[in-house]
């Protein structure tokens, strides 16, 4: 079944100037926290799988330029997510922990969700990485309920 839209499809669909500005902010706050939750999550599963996280090894998962990640451990850092000793790496605080936690959590059930939409696993794999930093709490909530019927 396709759907596809039509000009009538649109008309009238301009939304309440607050509402829509509402919108957008929630958007920008999300894309400002997206680089943040990406990066304590893999510092998460960098630790959990070989006990360290090196920002070589930040550097070649995320592929950018370990200056790149250098940056970024250092705004992470004043943020208070993760700690560096010399010579030793990266480590999470409890703060840094909490948040690569919930962004687990949400990227699991949004890809729990497209899954039972009959998504492939690679697909879903890859479009819960980007979803799962804007999805509203409510419809997080949704994708969880309807994967608890589902048993």
């Amino acid at each position: 079944m396709s759907i596809k839209p039509t000009p009538e499809t649109f008309q009238g669909a301009l939304i309440d100037a607050d509402a829509q500005v509402e919108s957008f902010r929630q958007t920008r706050n999300s894309r400002r926290t997206e680089l943040v939750e990406d990066y304590v999550e893999l510092i998460a599963d960098l630790i959990a799988d070989g006990g360290e996280a090196r920002q070589v090894d930040i550097a070649q998962r995320l592929g950018v330029a370990q200056p790149t990640v250098a940056k970024m451990l250092k705004r992470l850092a004043a943020e208070g997510y993760i700690q560096q000793k010399p010579y030793r790496g990266v480590f999470l605080t409890a703060l840094g922990s909490d948040l690569a936690e919930r962004s687990r959590e949400r990227h699991h059930i949004v890809e729990s969700f497209l899954r039972a939409l009959g998504i492939s696993e690679e697909t879903a794999r890859i479009d819960a990485e980007g979803i799962e930093h804007y999805v509203s709490a409510e419809t997080l909530e949704a994708f969880k309920l309807h994967l608890a019927k589902m048993g």
